[in-house]
Parts: structure tokens; sequence; C-alpha cells
């Protein structure tokens, strides 16, 4: 059964401010709605998604749970000053980030999550965005978390990207555990059905769908929507209201319809949303539970297929 997991993405301040309360109120939420994955990264607000997630979790039971995050960018200090909006969050610009898939730094990368999270190990490790670092990735970076995980510091290991075509060659080229494809396959963009799923399914690795809403558009499809996290064309914007109109005939909302979509693949195990507050949170716990009627997904196929 696939589950629902929380990308903390947004605990790092996201486009906007969250407070510390907030943060920990999504959390609270999350595990009240039986959510026990949760996808951090480095990247994202400085490290603050990870002091904070790993914070909210501190009381929580360490068995019950599982958490990924991810390697590629260092976080080194800066005094530069100013903040970190250039990169998306909105935090200061206490440190910058360098690109390394080194052996090296690697584990640097991991020992200064670990040690934000406040944790002896995650249960998955993912290199993170490597689309202009494959040689180094492939060479360098996946030999590390190998070993990594022969170690036990990892249970897992895998990539995630904002593409399929480098996470089907991880598939295919490598011993991954699982890996995280965001934005790629959701009701507006399929790419990952031609070659990224089959394949997993047939070397038994697990995806994880992040970025099942296109980071926005199909939770609340108007003008001046994101999608791939800019703003959303005004034919995509069409597409999606009418995806909306068709669930809404079949008595859902476009976001349940988008969240069982990106469950209902076998390859699928998990399905991640950005959520910066409760409210968010028990939205999409409360979307992912609703069953989505047959007849919705025949009028889907009976759609024209429209370039993403």
């Amino acid at each position: 059964m696939t589950a629902l997991g929380l990308g903390a993405a947004a605990l790092g301040n996201l486009y906007t401010e969250v407070t510390e309360e907030q943060a920990h109120a999504a959390v609270d939420a999350a595990w009240e709605h039986g959510i026990r994955y949760f996808d951090t990264a480095p990247h994202y607000g400085l490290g603050l998604s990870e002091r904070r997630l790993g914070a909210a979790l501190r009381e929580r039971p360490r068995e019950e749970y599982r958490i990924s995050t991810k390697v590629g960018r260092r976080l080194e200090p800066s005094d530069l000053g100013g903040d970190d909006l250039a990169h998306g969050f909105a935090v200061p610009a206490t440190h910058h980030r360098v690109w390394d898939f080194t052996a090296d730094g690697i584990r640097r990368a991991l020992d200064a999550s670990l040690e934000r999270l406040g944790l002896d190990r995650v249960d998955i490790v993912y290199l993170h965005d490597p689309d202009d670092h494959a040689e180094e990735a492939f060479r360098a970076g996946y030999p590390a978390l190998e070993r990594l995980r022969a170690e036990g510091v990892v249970g897992a290991i895998g990539a995630g990207m904002n593409q399929a075509e480098m996470l089907t060659r991880f598939v295919r080229d490598t011993d991954v555990d699982a890996v995280l494809c965001a934005g790629r396959y959701t009701l507006l963009d399929r790419t990952a059905l031609a070659e990224l799923l089959p394949a997993a399914q047939e070397r038994d690795v697990d995806v994880v769908i992040g970025g099942p809403f296109n980071s926005g558009l199909l939770a609340d499809p108007r003008p001046g929507a994101t999608y791939n996290y800019t703003q959303a064309p005004a034919a995509l914007i069409d597409r999606a209201l009418r995806l909306k109109k068709l669930a809404e005939r079949h008595g859902v909302t476009l976001r349940a319809a988008a969240l069982a979509f990106c469950a209902a693949h076998p390859a699928v195990t998990g399905v991640l949303v950005g959520a910066r507050s409760a409210e968010e949170v028990r939205d999409c716990a409360e979307q992912f539970a609703t069953p989505v009627p047959e007849a919705f997904w025949q009028e889907l196929r009976d759609l024209p297929e429209e370039p993403s």
C-alpha cells in the first residue's frame, strides 16, 4: 500500500516564512494522521528544515518513523549577509551551497545533516539533483552511498531529482533501493511512465513521488499559480481547470484525484506532500484517504493527450 509522506521543504521557509510553532504543528498533525515518512534536505532553508524536523520528531519513537535527507550540496558558512530568496527560501544567507558529489563531500554533508537532525542514522539518503554533475555522482557519490549503507549509517540509498531520465539510469545501472521523482508523474506530467516506473518495477526499486501538485497548480488551479516552481503558463492552467471540473463532476476534489493518480502505480511506494501548516497537512491526509470513482479515471483516459 502506498504511504503518504511529508516533504519538509516548506518547513525551511520555502518562498515565505513559517514560524517555529507552525512547523512543529505541521509535523504533529502529520503524526496524528498516521504519516510516518518525512523527507528533508540541507538545501531546504540552508539546514532550517532539517533542524525543525529533527526537533519536532525528537520525542517520537525512532523505530516508528522513516526519515530521508539528501547529499550533494554542502553548506559552508558565509558572512556576505542578505537572504536566500534567490534560491527560494526566506531565511538569512548564513551559509552558501557548494555542489560536492565526492566521497568526502558526501560523508561531510551527511554528518552535518545528522547533527542538525539530532540523529545517528537516517533511513534513506538521496543524491540530490545531480543533473549537471552526472559523472561525479555516478563515479564517486553513488559508491560513497554504497559504503555508508554497508556500514549501517543509512538504511537505503537512492537519488532524488525533478527529472525521470537520469533516475532511470540510476535504477538500471546501480543498486539503488529507491528514487524520489518530483513532478514527473502527475495528472499534468507523465514523463516517468515511459521508462522510469517500468524499470523500477522490473528491478524492484521503490519510487517515491514528490510534487504531486506540480508545486501548486494542481492544488489550486488559477491565474498566477505555480508549476515547476515558476508561474504556470496559460495552457496548463486551462488544462488544470478542466481536470478540476472533471473531478468535481465525480464528487471529489482535484487534490484527491492528483494524489490518487500518483499512488495508483504499482512501482510507487510513497507520495510526498509539501505542507506549511497543520491545516494543510490535515487537508492532504483527508484528500489522500478519499476514494476516487472509477468513472473519473475512465473519463480521464478518454481526454485527449496534451503536452505537459
